[in-house]
């Protein structure tokens, strides 16, 4: 197991008073981040907080839990364990000992492969950034930090990789993270995601399920990759990773339960006049949240994920368990297209432009599994309403589908109706002005809003009337 060194002004476990042009140009980027938080993170005042922290990357122990100002976390870097005989699993270059520095061949698209993850990590801390002030519960605020202050730690694991590996257009890189900010006219997050608001917590628990759930799958894609640090990076934050699904399949599962109570309690479907959320406004939060994290996979077809993965750069969701050559270059696949005619339809390609179909429909089988969650609330509620995702062709602005308009069903729709029926599907400013009326804040210990039923367990063992988060 390999603990952090907390007595270095960054805690780390790469060893970094070993390279000291390293430590200072890391040192000299913390008060950057640092006036990022300030200006950019939790808005609302707190004294300190129940946080988990990193102390090592092993099985056990690799989370401590204690109350600590969040302008005070240690953020730090933190590698999974190396293994010395870590062998390339995919790519021309399969075999081979894993890369500890970067080739020159692919140091322009390693170096993006980094700014692009990275990029995510500030624009959640930013778009979550006034959520503390309608939190529904101490329980739940408190998950928004530890997710807020993960996210931190997710920017510093990139740009570190940027600092150590890319010299000085790393170092560029890295204070460009701090500029771009979410929503930005000027200068937006890079992906069209990162851009979106989270106005409400329905939507901060969407997001946490669909949004953070593509960033489980992108991080497992780059563990793959044949530059071991980068591997080693993404097998940590899978670690954290995990959290931020659980607050958004939970909160989701919450928010069903209350309604489904309040449904059943008063034989109705219209549960607006009674302080909870409509399943039929649920369902369109989770129409727009699932179509748009659906674009964050690119193109059906791609010649650069291909050639990232022939390279070796970034590989395919649990790679060694695939039962192929892992080279793909006789295979084919059938991925999703748009027929001559404007039908749906599907098309065969070569395996290996179709990579981002391939890591798209493990991330749709796995969304699945969470409205199959949800509808078994409302079953065991005697309820015969049930939620489901839309088509994949639904509301997408990435790929093959963005050129048309479908229903949720996968209907296609004639020129025009899009825009007069649209608030069928997607929330409309009446939807997101009720949801945000249901959001005041109960920041007292023990108590919860009434539009969300309470966890079932607390935190680390705490009970649900714990004081996680102590205000300013």
């Amino acid at each position: 197991m390999t603990a952090a060194d907390y007595q270095e002004k960054i805690p780390n476990n790469v060893g970094l008073h070993e390279d000291r042009r390293l430590q200072r140009a890391l040192e000299a980027w913390q008060p950057s981040f640092l006036a990022w938080w300030d200006a950019m993170g939790p808005a609302l005042p707190t004294r300190d907080v129940y946080l988990r922290t990193a102390v090592s990357v092993g099985r056990e122990g690799w989370a401590r839990f204690g109350f600590v100002p969040m302008r005070e976390y240690r953020w730090g870097i933190f590698l999974a364990e190396r293994d010395p005989g870590r062998r390339i699993a995919f790519g021309e270059h399969k075999g081979e000992p894993a890369w500890e520095k970067v080739p020159g061949e692919y140091r322009a698209d390693l170096r993006r492969l980094i700014v692009i993850q990275g990029d995510t990590e500030p624009a959640s801390v930013e778009q979550q950034r006034y959520l503390g002030a309608t939190a529904p519960s101490l329980y739940d605020l408190r998950n928004l930090f530890q997710v807020n202050v993960e996210e931190g730690r997710h920017l510093w694991a990139m740009v570190y990789l940027l600092h150590a590996h890319f010299g000085r257009e790393g170092r560029e890189e890295a204070e460009e993270l701090l500029r771009r900010s979410s929503g930005s006219l000027e200068s937006p997050r890079i992906l069209g995601a990162f851009n979106e608001q989270t106005p409400d917590w329905l939507s901060f628990y969407m997001f946490t399920y669909f949004t953070d759930r593509d960033g489980k799958y992108q991080l497992g894609t780059l563990k793959e990759s044949a530059f071991d640090p980068l591997s080693r990076t993404c097998e940590f934050m899978l670690k954290e990773e995990a959290h931020h699904m659980m607050v958004g399949t939970t909160g989701i599962d919450r928010v069903v339960e209350r309604t489904a109570q309040v449904m059943a309690e008063n034989d109705t479907d219209d549960v607006t006049g009674h302080g909870a959320i409509p399943l039929a406004i649920i369902q369109k939060y989770l129409n727009f949240h699932y179509s748009v994290s659906l674009d964050l996979f690119g193109s059906e077809t791609s010649t650069n994920a291909a050639r990232y993965y022939t390279a070796g750069l970034k590989g395919r969701w649990m790679e060694e368990r695939r039962r192929d050559d892992h080279a793909l270059t006789s295979d084919s696949m059938l991925v999703d297209a748009v027929t001559e005619d404007g039908e749906i339809g599907q098309q065969e390609v070569v395996a290996l432009l179709a990579l981002n179909t391939d890591l798209r429909r493990q991330y749709i089988a796995d969304c699945a599994s969470g409205v199959s969650r949800w509808n078994r609330i409302l079953e065991s509620a005697r309820l015969p309403h049930r939620l489901r995702l839309p088509h994949v062709a639904f509301n997408r602005k990435v790929g093959a589908f963005a050129g048309i308009d479908v229903t949720p069903d996968g209907e296609r729709l004639a020129p025009g109706e899009w825009e007069r029926r649209k608030g069928e599907w997607l929330p409309t400013e009446v939807d997101k002005t009720y949801v945000r009326s249901l959001m005041q804040p109960v920041h007292e210990r023990g108590k919860i809003a009434a539009w969300i039923a309470p966890p079932r367990q607390g935190i680390n063992g705490k009970p649900f009337d714990w004081d996680y988060v102590h205000l300013s």
